[in-house]
């Protein structure tokens, strides 16, 4: 496969979830705002601007600036918007070899952004349209696609993003760790995950903040823990290798990720909650890494593009 198909659909994979996962972010964030008059606007919505990328920010920050900075501004690289409009670049650039459902959901996603329709929809509805629209538009890809390399990528993509993406959902909640309303802040982290159901019937309606960390991290089912996501991205690498390797690693890629997923799963949960917030910025920056290793070794003479903030190139 062309290296610059490759790479298309390697970042249609990572901004369809960045998107979405975004959504969901802010999805969470909102509500404990909107809920809990207790909290510090500005405090808050400056950890959420951080663990986003964004670590410069003007006095008095609220939630309007966090909604425009990470949902609708297309010139901020962090937002909703502007990962959408990214995705139908890539897209573009990649016409040729997507088919012709996936690229008309793509390219009707970005129609409401370019319009000025999306910037109109206020929350919740907002977080609701992004989710069902990744939604439509991973379906559509799962649909669609033949299981070739450019599924692999896109699936490479999707999953990298993935792992890194719940992980900031983890270190959201991991900020209301000690106060009265943890509890309350990991169960919404779970249903921004679209966990909760999921993680009822695991752990038997037993909920504790331990167990939510442990099934978002670790649980190898459940689609979006971080180990179920990490496998997959190996997975994915192994396919586009398939050189029969008897010994080590010769893609850096997959070493960084299965070092990374090992040390989740043989560590002691009780070390990796110890540090909660440092542990999921090692893994972003690992994700950051292996997106840096992807490029270098199946996108020839490009440059691995990554979030501005936490793990950046």
């Amino acid at each position: 496969m062309l290296s610059r198909i490759a790479e298309s659909m390697f970042w249609i994979g990572r901004y369809v979830e960045r998107a979405e996962d975004t959504a969901r972010i802010l999805d969470v964030q909102t509500q404990l705002l909107l809920e809990d008059a207790t909290l510090d606007v500005d405090e808050t919505c400056r950890g959420l601007l951080s663990i986003m990328g964004i670590e410069e920010a003007p006095e008095g920050v609220d939630l309007a600036y966090v909604l425009d900075a990470l949902a609708y501004d297309l010139d901020s690289p962090e937002s909703v918007a502007a990962a959408i409009a990214a995705a139908r670049e890539s897209a573009r650039r990649a016409r040729e070899t997507l088919s012709v459902p996936l690229w008309e959901v793509i390219n009707t996603t970005y129609r409401d952004i370019a319009g000025g329709t999306f910037r109109h929809r206020r929350p919740p509805a907002v977080f609701s349209w992004v989710r069902e629209r990744a939604a439509l538009i991973n379906g559509t890809a799962d649909a669609t696609m033949t299981r070739d390399e450019g599924w692999h990528f896109l699936m490479l993509g999707r999953c990298v993003e993935r792992a890194d993406m719940t992980s900031r959902l983890v270190a959201t909640a991991a900020l209301g760790a000690g106060t009265s309303d943890a509890g309350d802040q990991w169960t919404t982290t779970l249903r921004a995950c679209g966990a909760y159901e999921a993680f009822l019937r695991t752990y038997r309606g037993q909920e504790t903040e331990r167990a939510a960390a442990e099934f978002l991290l670790l649980d190898r089912l459940f689609p979006r823990s971080v180990v179920f996501s990490l496998n997959r991205a190996e997975q994915c690498l192994v396919e586009l290798e398939a050189s029969g390797q008897r010994a080590g690693f010769q893609n850096e890629a997959q070493r960084l990720l299965g070092r990374t997923r090992a040390e989740l799963e043989y560590r002691s949960l009780s070390d990796v909650l110890a540090d909660l917030p440092h542990e999921m910025e090692r893994l972003q920056r690992t994700c950051a890494s292996a997106t840096e290793a992807v490029t270098r070794r199946f996108f020839a003479g490009a440059e691995a593009r990554e979030w501005s903030g936490v793990g950046a190139s």
